[in-house]
Parts: structure tokens; sequence; C-alpha cells
């Protein structure tokens, strides 16, 4: 191949990604020209086909046949006859017009439950597949750390043990489909200073050690996940993107990742652009290639051209070029691009649905399990009949449903008259549906984030003639500053948007209980009615499924089962703030200010009532590289079906660094008709107690631990006490990183 050829490979373009109109990405529309016309790359080869559905709403025959022309073009335009690899967005569900809108991940994670995560992210693949497409940009394995974030409704929650376990099980269902699973955003984004969308990051290398990195490891070791896109964000002044200590060192060495690593979008031309360690286009390619950047998205300003030049120059080895080739060649070989019978126009066939009813009850299900009861003082289930108020901004309105990463949020402000492509009822409509004995009255009262105050005194009036009031409150998620929620949507405290919460002390000054719902893509400061609310349900972007969801929990259909996958501050401020602290970063006698939660990590309620004994012999200590067993046996003894969630958390009393006060290492879900039992094992080695020691490697130490059999973070409800003995242990990637569960 000439260099020409070989750089085709590592780069890309995106038709849909013009110079003109709304940005659908940062700096799109000063970057969009800088790709050369669909004509001139062909010749030479392309890496991938950015968004060729996911860019403007098309049907899904219109989709098809774009894509197949492309690849018959490009095929036939090339020297060699390569295709090239299609990317689409497939966070909530393949993001296209018509396809299945599931949950956000925020809600994968109150499900406490990846087994439906795995199967959704195997029917997303399917459709994938099916069109045409070969590479999917999900999951996030970002953990939360700063709720001001706006990408918080794209993480699993703030816990690396949960986020890993779940973000594993969507890898292994989307490439169960065929579909290369891409890890984002590697590593260290969601730390950003003051929760700012691509701000610097500023930890330390046991916090990015411990916190940050095992759900990617996690991913890539016992998921085989086969592409990783680098973080937008610099760790102590290194941009990610140029950063061969995490993409070549870690990942590939240490790791033994052998896929490919693509870059976020113009996040090599960032490296010129926003980080200031490149002088131009040619400087800001070497800087990627030589850290392990294999390929250039959207476009090719500079793994083009410049690129070229630089090789032919000297300035860049070939080397550096061959190398993320024969990853890129590889990965097109093991998609059976490079098969004497693949061809462009196998795409499609008959796929007319991409909502089929199977889905539809996945994200149903999913939706289901991910609601959240907070609180409850009796309020709910809601009476069959009586006068309910349904109040709120989102109580009569998709938005509520809707992550940044679905189709009519991505695209909606770009293409106002597009449908929704999809059946998504409201809470209203829902609410209606279940409760048809009741008397309902709908009103607003104001916007998401608007300051109009108009409609305050009939929501006033509504509720107080009603026997409860439904307060739908929450997010609307947009792109950078669109929207109260999503990517670039950033903000600075935990009050609820625009004037919501001047609308909920409206509601509770009429002495009529008040049931508060939220749709978010983060959870919001709730301190100040936490006494005053009859009832708090918490739904993140629930999906096209959701209103029923949330209604069915409103109604008792549904028995809640939901976790928090982030804990609810108890005020607005004080962030960052996550139950992963040691005990100076809790409440104490230092400091005037408590960072209690309201509602702590794991926390959920339920309508039925569980009960817990603990069984079997725990031995009193065990060697630094054995393991145990704990149990418990969860009975329901209430009168209702319900699942509940077991969370197995570690205290580590003494450590030669500061240690979290507890963490989580393992969890089950329990699902139990009434009387039912069951018991739960887990079998935990002692590498799951392994830390970031003070020499920079990971260590099992011997000494005491505890393991907390537990509700939630705060609530626990069986101690073990266990030593550890032995030597101090070195554990590396090979060490066990999950607990195994039982349940019989």
């Amino acid at each position: 191949m000439t260099i020409e050829e070989k750089a085709g490979q590592l780069r890309s373009t995106w038709l849909g990604g013009s110079a003109t109109g709304d940005d659908l990405a940062p700096h799109q529309h000063n970057l969009a020209d800088k790709t050369p016309p669909w004509s001139e790359l062909i010749g030479s080869g392309l890496g991938q086909l950015t968004r060729t559905f996911g860019s403007a709403p098309v049907t899904v025959a219109e989709g098809c046949a774009t894509l197949a022309r492309l690849q018959a073009e490009l095929v036939a335009g090339n020297r060699f006859g390569i295709p090239a690899i299609a990317h689409e967005e497939c966070l909530t569900g393949f993001m296209t017009l018509g396809a299945t809108i599931f949950s956000a991940p925020l809600s994968w994670g109150a499900t406490f439950d990846p087994g439906p995560v795995e199967r959704m992210a195997a029917e997303i693949g399917t459709a994938m597949r099916l069109v045409g497409v070969h590479q999917g940009m999900a999951p996030v394995l970002d953990v939360t750390r700063d709720l001001r974030w706006g990408r918080t409704e794209e993480t699993i929650g703030e816990d690396p043990y949960l986020v890993g376990t779940v973000g594993a099980a969507y890898v292994r269902g989307l490439q169960s489909a065929g579909v290369v699973a891409t890890l984002k955003h590697f590593a260290g984004y969601s730390s950003s200073r003051a929760g700012r969308n691509a701000a610097p990051v500023s930890i330390g290398h046991r916090e990015l050690s411990d916190v940050i990195l095992p759900p990617f490891e996690m991913a890539v070791r016992d998921a085989g996940a086969r592409s990783v896109m680098p973080s937008y964000s610099e760790i102590d002044g290194v941009p990610t993107g140029a950063d061969a200590g995490i993409l070549t060192d870690l990942l590939r060495d240490e790791w033994g990742f052998t896929g490919t690593v693509i870059s976020d979008y113009y996040a090599v031309s960032f490296l010129e652009l926003l980080h200031g360690v490149a002088d131009g286009p040619a400087h800001a390619a070497a800087l990627a290639l030589a850290a392990g950047v294999d390929v250039e998205l959207p476009g090719a300003r500079c793994f083009g051209a410049p690129l070229v030049e630089a090789v032919r120059s000297g300035v860049v080895p070939e080397g550096l070029v061959d190398r993320a080739v024969t990853r890129v060649l590889r990965q097109k070989c093991e998609l059976g691009l490079l098969d004497p019978d693949w061809r462009p126009d196998q795409v499609g066939g008959d796929v007319v649905d991409l909502d089929p009813p199977h889905v539809r009850d996945l994200a149903r299900q999913i939706a289901e399990e991910s609601v959240v009861l907070l609180s409850n003082g009796g309020t709910l289930p809601l009476p069959g009949d009586g006068r309910i108020a349904v109040v709120g901004p989102l109580a009569d309105d998709i938005a509520g449903m809707l992550g940044c990463y679905t189709f009519p949020s991505h695209l909606g402000r770009n293409y106002p008259d597009m449908p929704v492509g999809v059946e998504i009822r409201t809470v209203w409509e829902a609410l209606g549906a279940e409760l048809p004995d009741a008397r309902l009255t709908l009103t607003a009262g104001c916007g998401v984030d608007n300051q109009d105050r108009t409609g305050l005194a009939d929501a006033r009036s509504a509720a107080a003639g009603a026997d409860v009031c439904v307060a739908v409150f929450g997010d609307r998620a947009g792109m950078f500053g669109s929207g109260t929620s999503g990517e670039g949507c950033d903000v600075a405290d935990l009050r609820l948007p625009g004037i919501q919460e001047e609308l909920l002390d409206a509601l509770l000054d009429t002495g009529t209980p008040v049931v508060l719902v939220l749709l978010s893509g983060r959870p919001y400061a709730l301190g100040r009615w936490a006494d005053r609310l009859a009832a708090v349900v918490q739904a993140f972007f629930p999906g096209q499924e959701g209103a029923g969801a949330v209604a069915g929990v409103l109604s008792g259909r549904v028995t809640p089962s939901g976790r928090l996958p982030v804990s609810v501050p108890r005020q607005s401020g004080g962030q960052p703030g996550t139950y992963l602290t040691p005990k100076l970063g809790r409440h104490g006698e230092v400091s005037s200010v408590d960072p209690t939660p309201l509602f702590p990590f794991g926390h959920g309620l339920s309508y039925t009532t569980f009960a817990w004994d603990a069984g079997g012999d725990v031995p009193a200590e065990i060697e630094t590289d054995g393991a145990l067993t704990v149990e418990v046996t969860v009975r329901n003894v209430g009168d209702r079906a319900g699942a509940d969630v077991v969370q197995l958390y570690l205290h580590d009393p003494v450590a030669q660094v500061t240690r979290p006060v507890v963490q989580l290492i393992g969890y089950a879900k329990v699902r139990l008709e009434p009387g039912e039992a069951r018991t739960v094992g887990f079998r935990v080695h002692a590498e799951l107690t392994s830390f970031t020691g003070r020499a920079g490697h990971r260590i099992v130490e011997p000494g005491d631990i505890e393991l907390r059999l537990s509700a939630s973070s705060a609530d626990h409800r069986h101690t073990y006490r266990v030593r550890l003995v032995g030597p101090e242990r070195k554990v590396g990637h090979d060490r066990q990183m999950t607990t195994e569960v039982t349940i019989v």
C-alpha cells in the first residue's frame, strides 16, 4: 500500500456533518469543511463511515440504500476494494429514526441487574448489524464523580464495581451480535474540574487506578471489548489522546488489548485547537499516532493530507502508520469486510421494523426495574379512585423519558418537525390508563427551565382541590447548552432547573399530599422538602416505555425494585461527593459542612417486605490468596411479589493508605413471590480487597477486613470480620475482579 492508501484506512468521513446549519458535535461547524470531498477520499480508501443513519431523519430503507451505495462506490474506487467500517451511536438504542429507545445508562445502573442490559445490547447490535453497521459508540464507562457534569446521565453510576459489571454486560451483548463495542471515555473524563465538560482533570494515580480504570479493565479483560475511545480531557496537563502511558503502556502492554483506538469527534484536532500541545494538524496527528490512536473521527483533518506529508518528510515514522493500519485491517477481517463473498448490498434485507414488540417488552422490563422509590409515607400506591392533580413541566411531555443520546433529543433542535419515530406516552397518559376510575386533572405550572410564572396559580389551585398531587419534575436533555442535562449541559449547582423549586413550594403549601416524580439525568438536592413530601419516585430518563413504568409504580401494578446508582444530595452545594470516600470525606467535627446524602448509593424501597437471615460458616481468617463464601437467605414476608437487592460491601479499617469507608464488591437481585425464600451466596476472593498501595502498584494487604451484607451503602444488615493472613501480595491485570454469586 502507498502511504496515501495507508492513511486512508486511518481516517473517516461524516457526509451528514456539513459546515452549515446547527452543530451536532463540538466545533463541527468550524471543522467539517476540512475533510476532502467524497470523490477524493474513495481513491485511497477509507477507514470509517460516520453516522449514515444517525445524522438526519431517514427511514430504514433510505439509510440502507445510502450505506450500500457509499460502500459500493468506495469498494469500486480504491485499488484493493476495501470497504469502510460504518459506526453509529447506540447508547440508548440504535440512534436512528424509528428504533427502540431504551433507558439512559443511569437507569441500567439502577436496575442492579446486568442480565437485561446484556439482552438489550444484543438486540441493539442485531438491529445495527442487519442494516450494515459494524461499530457502536457505547458503552460509557466513566464513573460518576461530580453530579453537576451534564453527561452524568450517560454514566452507569458512582461505583466502579457497578459500572464495570453492568458495562461489561453491555459489551458482551453488543458484540454477541457482531458489532464492535467502543469503550468511552478512556479515561478520567468524568473527573473534570467543577463538573464542566472536557475541563482539565486533576486526580492522583491512586484514584485513577482504583476508581476510574477498573470498569474499562473489566470490559477489556472479561468482555473482550474490541475498541476504545480516548477522553477529550487532560490528566495533569497531558491530553489522553496524546498519552502513550494510557493508550499504549497501560491499555495494550499491561492489559493486552488488541483492538482499535478511535478518536472522539475532532479530538485529534483539539490537541492543536483546544489543548495547545500541537502547532498544527500534522503535529496533532503525530502526537495521536505515537500515543496509540488508530483512527481519526469523524473526518480526516489531521490523518489525511497533513499526515501523508509528515510521513514523506520524515517527521512521522511510517512504522507508526503501519502499526495503526494493521490494527484497522485486522478488525475489518474480524468483521468479515475482507471476505471474498462480502457485498455492499448485503444490508437491510427484509428489515422494516426497528422497534418490534419483543424489544419494546425488554425496554419496558428495564424501565420498570430501574424506577427507584426513594421515600413513601404511605401515600403510594395511589388509590384507584379519588381526585389526583397531575402537575409539573414534564407531566405531559415526553422529554422526561429521553436522554441526550436518543434520536429525538440529539437531532430535535435541527429538525423541529421531525416525528419521534416510536410510540412514547407521557406520565399523564400512562397514569390515566393505570387509574381509569380516578378523576385526574392536568396542569404544567411552569416550564422545565424558563422563568414563566403565569401557570403557578393554576397549579396551586389544582393541587388544593385534589386528594393527592403527583408532581412530575426534572430535566430536558439536550446538547451543548440546549437542555438541562446532556453533553455540554453542565450546571453550577444541584437545584432543580428553572422555577421548579418555586412550583414545588407552592404545591406543598396547599397541604395536599405531594408525590414528587423526578424524570432526570442526574439526582437533585431535595433536602429542603425531605420531611414534607408524601413520597419521592426517581427515574433517570427511562426511555420510550418509561411513562408506563413510572405510572405502574405509582398505581402499584409494579413493585419498585430499583436502587440508586448515585447518591441523592441533601443540599445543592458541596460537590463533588460520592459514597466512595475515606472517613475524613464524611461528616465530622473538623468541618461545619455535612456532606451526608439525603438518600445513599444503593438505596431503594419496595411495596413488600424482606427478611434477611445470615447463614453458613465464615472463616475467621483466610490467606491473602484465598477465598471465602458468605451467605444470606432472603424471604419475602410481604403480601406481593417483589425483588430485593442484596449488596456486599468491603470495609478496610486499617490500611497503608486511606481507604473508602465502604466499597461495593458484589450484589444480587433476588426475585421472590410472597412467602418465598432464596439463599444468596457470595464467593469472595482476597484479591477483591486489593488497592493501590504506597509503592504505586496494586496489592492485597494482610490485616483485618469486614464484609457487610447491606441494603445500601449506609444500611448494613450483617457484618463478618475476617483477617487476611500471609504475605503482602502484588496483583495485576489477571486478578479476580468480580465476586461469584449463586442464588438457590
